[in-house]
């Protein structure tokens, strides 16, 4: 897709909108291991309680979501990256100083809100630069990046934590969100000329909607989305307690967990090479067919108690290392799918399917986390439904 505007080299390009993603990533991850801490300080009557910390940043995010891409196609995309690390900034600044769970958790939605900017923004540049398959390839390499933070982000917290406390994570988020913000301000030209930007108003803002909801491909790309982020977030709010409680693993769990990000993160590679000879759809399904499989399997031997003790925590290491690989080898290409006739739009396409997908994978994800009860059963039942539902929605999907 041809552009008015200069391009930075692809290299320098994809690594910073990795950046701009990875936001999210570290934000998430690197609070891991302050949970057994949280809970001991702010919620020790109900230690579950702590991992609604993860779900209310993404929820924050989700509600962000809906507003920072309408807003960058009438001021520009540049603005809307700041301002929205203004909030997240902001957001870091008052958890650091919270004196409980409440504040913690409000806080947290702030900083949500702050991150939806650089999330959605950054997609829609993609966008305004590339379509089809090759946004879909840029995509993977970026996911491809973006995954090896994960993987050492809880060892990164870990280390925090040693010499801080719990608090001073929130300090490295401020520094990080400087620094990838500042990158993306000094090199990147604004992408959207003013020619193409729309006025913000509620009816174009509601015309913007229904022209999303009116294509049955866009819709549905959602729907499996959502339903691929609540596996996601079904898998974060419950991994730590798992490692903790039903391994006791506490201590090694950063190293577990960067482990599982750096094989995982191989699939979002694999995707780009393979995404121009196998089709964006192909692999969707494949995909998630192979993980209805696993899914099943995993909760027959958790329910029959089939599966040897000494064989429990390799499983689940595996099982985990294909839930975290799935989204390389579908969020991008759903993304791709959804904005593939929306790039007119591209600001209010992104923030409507970010939106949608994120609010309502917390809505699916909340009540696995808080069901725990020391096994890795809640997690296994969650994860069956959504990824069989998601399997069955490609089926709706439309070829061409």
């Amino acid at each position: 897709m041809s552009s008015p505007q200069k391009r930075l080299g692809q290299f320098e390009f994809i690594a910073m909108t990795a950046m701009m993603f990875a936001t999210i990533a570290f934000s998430i991850d690197a609070m891991l291991p302050a949970l057994p801490q949280i809970s001991a300080e702010l919620t020790p009557d109900d230690v579950n309680r702590a991992q609604l910390i993860i779900t209310s940043f993404v929820l924050g995010m989700g509600i962000g979501t809906f507003v920072s891409g309408p807003l960058s196609d009438t001021f520009g995309r540049r603005p809307i990256i700041m301002l929205g690390g203004a909030f997240y900034i902001l957001g870091a600044g008052l958890a650091w100083a919270a004196n409980s769970l409440e504040l913690l958790l409000a806080a947290r939605v702030l900083q949500g809100l702050g991150a939806a900017g650089p999330r959605v923004v950054a997609l829609a540049v993609v966008r305004d630069l590339y379509s089809g398959r090759e946004m879909a390839r840029l995509v993977s390499f970026v996911m491809m990046i973006f995954t090896l933070l994960p993987a050492i982000a809880p060892s990164l917290g870990a280390v925090i934590i040693a010499f801080t406390g719990w608090r001073g994570i929130f300090v490295a988020f401020v520094l990080f969100s400087l620094m990838s913000i500042g990158w993306f301000m000094v090199r990147q030209p604004e992408t959207l000329p003013l020619e193409r930007r729309r006025k913000l108003t509620l009816r174009t803002l509601y015309d913007g909607a229904r022209e999303v909801f009116s294509h049955r491909l866009v819709v549905l790309a959602i729907l499996v989305q959502t339903l691929i982020f609540g596996t996601l977030f079904m898998v974060i709010s419950s991994i730590q307690p798992i490692f903790d409680i039903s391994f006791g693993k506490t201590d090694s769990f950063p190293l577990w967990f960067g482990f599982i990000a750096i094989i995982s993160g191989s699939a979002s590679f694999l995707n780009a090479k393979l995404v121009g000879r196998l089709g964006m759809r192909f692999l969707i399904k494949t995909t998630l067919t192979v993980e209805v499989i696993v899914a099943a399997a995993m909760l027959v031997l958790i329910t029959t108690g089939l599966m040897p003790t000494w064989a429990a925590f390799p499983a689940f290491i595996l099982w985990a290392i294909t839930l975290f690989g799935m989204m390389g080898l579908t969020v991008g290409n759903l993304n791709a799918l959804a904005m593939e006739p929306l790039g007119h739009i591209a600001g209010m396409a992104a923030s409507v399917i970010g939106a949608v997908a994120t609010v309502l994978s917390v809505i699916i994800a909340a009540p696995v986390g808080l069901a725990f009860n020391g096994t890795a059963l809640p997690l296994a039942v969650g994860v069956f439904v959504a990824v069989a539902l998601a399997r069955g929605l490609m089926e709706f999907i439309p070829e061409n």
